[in-house]
């Protein structure tokens, strides 16, 4: 079974922030509350966390997983990152927006689309979020928290205690924000062509348009396949 631990999500408790984060160099994966939905995680060189994370979502090589990390220059390490690209991001981080970008030598083999060379990167409007990676002192790994038969929309039907007790065998450290269990995901904006496509529309959507609105760039929606 998980370990439990209650955080105020505005103030989190900052003794249990060190604690997790030790768990986490100790190899912990997570479910933890972001500024969308739960996630699973763990350290980003986590190679067996990964591993376990992927099984969880039954995920595949070319499904993207993400790096939470803290600030721009934390994204400039994982990811290349052009003059306007730099421009766009910096006014919508931190926020719920998830960013494929083309990756770093820097990112593990495991956390690279093997096709497109690409990598998800995250920068959460969230105090949780910000204390571990502060304290961790790396990014975390990071995936919408799912299990495979919770498709589209299933997440609504959870509350918040139901949804923590499908992990806990699954996981190593639950992290409850005792909230209410949201239902919507980030924005994931593809920014590694001429123009930018929306791959998913999420929290965040109207301002991110805004923005691009704003700057004089285009933000496409992406076709389906």
């Amino acid at each position: 079974m998980a370990e439990r631990i209650k955080l105020h999500p505005e103030t989190p408790h900052v003794k249990r922030i060190f604690e997790i984060a030790d768990m986490v160099a100790d190899g912990a994966v997570l479910l933890f509350p972001t500024d969308s939905q739960y996630a699973l995680g763990c350290a980003y060189t986590n190679k067996k966390g990964i591993e376990r994370i992927r099984r969880i979502r039954n995920l595949g090589d070319d499904d993207h997983l993400s790096i939470l990390c803290d600030s721009l220059s934390g994204i400039a390490k994982f990811a290349h990152i052009s003059d306007r690209n730099f421009k766009l991001i910096k006014r919508l981080i931190p926020g719920p927006y998830t960013f494929i970008l083309p990756a770093t030598k820097e990112v593990p083999k495991l956390l690279v689309h093997p096709k497109k060379k690409t990598v998800g990167i995250r920068v959460p409007d969230y105090p949780i979020c910000q204390g571990l990676v502060e304290e961790v002192g790396d990014p975390l790994l990071a995936i919408t928290a799912k299990k495979p038969q919770m498709k589209e929309g299933a997440l609504e039907k959870f509350d918040r205690e139901p949804f923590l007790r499908e992990f806990d065998k699954l996981v190593d450290v639950i992290i409850d924000n005792q909230q209410d269990l949201p239902s919507q995901e980030t924005t994931i904006i593809d920014m590694t062509e001429e123009e930018a496509m929306i791959i998913r529309r999420g929290l965040g959507i109207e301002e991110a348009e805004e923005v691009f609105r704003m700057q004089g760039e285009n933000l496409a929606e992406a076709k389906l396949s």
